[in-house]
């Protein structure tokens, strides 16, 4: 007789999780309030402004720009740092698209390295044996919220005379050493997408302590006019990417209990560390010490595939989502996308094949060997199981470990 859900078992968990995203009659109030205004987009308003403050101030940062959403973020960054035709930029090959297209959106060429088999963020040392003459910034993506060893990202950046941008999609509220990210690199990029620990259903914020690059910034995010000077001049060649009334009046009422949500998600996580590490053939993503506060974005538990009759992650998480727990499959590396393995871009071909690189590149042909295994035998949790209590907690660690006992009925 099976025991497994997935095999007609009795399921180990009924209750749901918290549901996602959180909001409260405050919220809806902040929303009606834009709607009674009349006053719905930026120009007219003053919530993007005071989110983007207020936000900024969160993460430890001196200035803030509301935008449209994360991935614009990316690309008005690396557009006001001068990133285009010929460059090369610096990503791990572990991450959401949307790190690298940004690259390519402004027509430069995304240079994918190796991520930390225990942090699972980009390898510094990866880093440093990409840099060429071509390149122009590092992304270090915060991925699940740990926070990558900035100490030796900025260094390299720093003798290399690079720029560099944060990928913060996951990592609100996430402290290296007492510091929130952001504003640690040159600039950060923030996304408030449905599922992010912050959301208004959409929306983005870039933060920074360089005056100059958030200003540049702006032009690129508003038709590229510029501060203080008239409406209808325009500088450079922007676009409209700038963030409603309505998400920036939720935003500001869905930070007040960022922090509050952020401490909770650390406490559980330690606590689930505690439990899955006690399993044979599970651990968890590794914390450096460094790392004083966690985003959680998601929760990594990775699995020791040859003890497990070589299960894949994707059947791992559909055994642990019949059980209950909420969960889903890992990001596929970079280089496995169709997008860049035929380098599917726009204009046809363009940037890796146009007369400013002048190099080839064959993403098809690359290894990542960490980054393989990481995405193969890893599975993610949903941040919001981590704002449960401490039974929903153990309720996770006892799933992993009914499909771990019972891993025989998986077999192929």
């Amino acid at each position: 007789m099976s025991i497994l859900a997935i095999n007609g078992g009795k399921k180990l968990r009924t209750k749901p999780y918290p549901a996602w995203p959180s909001f409260n009659k405050a919220d809806v109030d902040a929303v009606v309030k834009v709607t009674k205004s009349g006053k719905w987009w930026a120009g007219a308003g003053e919530n993007t402004k005071k989110f983007a403050a207020a936000f900024a101030k969160y993460q430890d940062a001196k200035y803030g720009l509301s935008i449209t959403n994360g991935t614009h973020t990316l690309e008005i960054a690396l557009s006001a740092m001068g990133v285009g035709p010929g460059d090369e930029v610096i990503v791990p090959g572990l991450t959401f698209l949307a790190t690298a297209t940004a690259v390519v959106s402004v027509n430069a060429i995304p240079i994918m390295v190796d991520v930390d088999p225990d942090t699972f963020c980009i390898d510094p040392e990866k880093i440093e044996a990409a840099i060429t003459p071509r390149t122009k910034v590092i992304i270090p993506v915060h991925l699940a919220g740990h926070i990558c060893d900035m100490d030796k990202i900025m260094a390299i950046a720093k003798k290399h005379n690079l720029k560099v941008l944060e990928d913060c999609a996951h990592a609100h509220g996430a402290e290296w050493k007492g510091r929130k990210v952001g504003a640690i690199g040159d600039v950060g990029s923030f996304s408030f997408q449905a599922s992010k620990c912050l959301t208004a259903g959409e929306g983005g914020a870039l933060v920074s302590d360089n005056k100059e690059l958030i200003d540049e910034c702006y032009s690129y995010s508003d038709c590229g006019r510029k501060v203080g000077q008239p409406f209808y001049r325009h500088f450079v060649l922007g676009g409209n990417f700038r963030m409603t009334e309505f998400q920036a009046a939720l935003l500001l009422n869905q930070l007040k209990s960022l922090e509050k949500q952020t401490i909770k998600r650390n406490k559980n996580a330690l606590y689930l560390d505690k439990l899955l590490n006690q399993i044979p053939g599970i651990t968890s993503q590794k914390r450096d010490p460094r790392v004083t506060k966690q985003g959680y974005y998601i929760y990594i538990m990775k699995y020791d595939k040859q003890k497990f009759n070589n299960v894949d992650n994707a059947l791992f998480s559909k055994v642990l989502k019949a059980e209950g727990i909420p969960c889903q499959d890992a990001y596929p590396p970079l280089h496995f996308l169709d997008v860049f393995k035929d380098k599917n871009f726009r204009p046809k071909g363009c940037p890796v094949d146009c007369n400013h690189y002048g190099n080839e590149i064959d993403y098809k042909s690359l290894k990542l060997p960490v980054t393989e295994k990481i995405s193969s035998e890893t599975v993610w949790f949903t941040q919001y199981t981590l704002l449960g209590e401490k039974k929903d907690i153990e309720d996770i660690a006892k799933a992993v470990e009914k499909v771990v006992n019972n891993i025989s009925e998986l077999a192929k």
